[in-house]
């Protein structure tokens, strides 16, 4: 079975800089687009950023400059290093996996749990 674990979520002040990381497992051959998205209460869910088995990256208007995401593929594990972090950061930080071959058979549209971001101001 096919899973994503975020973890590196936390407390930090305005201005401070965390660093998220999804590892992905269980038989795993290939992976195509991974991403982080956010939500907070009230609101949709929304894209960070998301990248490609190539590197082509996308980043939300709102996080460029600040947040750097990147991929490592033999670890099929993403990050996400977030600088500078505002309150209008804070939410849960989702990993996606768009579409993930795996041994047993292909899983579309893969979630991880979530980890909880916070920043003070």
């Amino acid at each position: 079975q096919v899973q994503l674990v975020e973890s590196g979520g936390g407390l930090v002040e305005a201005g401070g800089s965390l660093r998220l990381s999804c590892a992905a497992s269980g038989g795993i051959i290939s992976i195509n687009v991974m991403g982080w998205y956010r939500q907070t209460p009230g609101k949709l869910r929304e894209l960070v950023a998301r990248i490609n088995p190539g590197g082509n990256i996308n980043y939300t208007d709102s996080v460029k400059g600040r947040f750097t995401i990147s991929r490592d593929n033999a670890k099929n594990t993403i990050y996400l290093q977030m600088n500078s972090l505002k309150p209008e950061d804070t939410g849960v930080y989702y990993c996606n996996a768009a579409r993930i071959v795996a041994t047993d058979r292909t899983y579309v549209d893969v979630w991880g749990q979530g980890t909880l971001v916070t920043v003070s101001s």
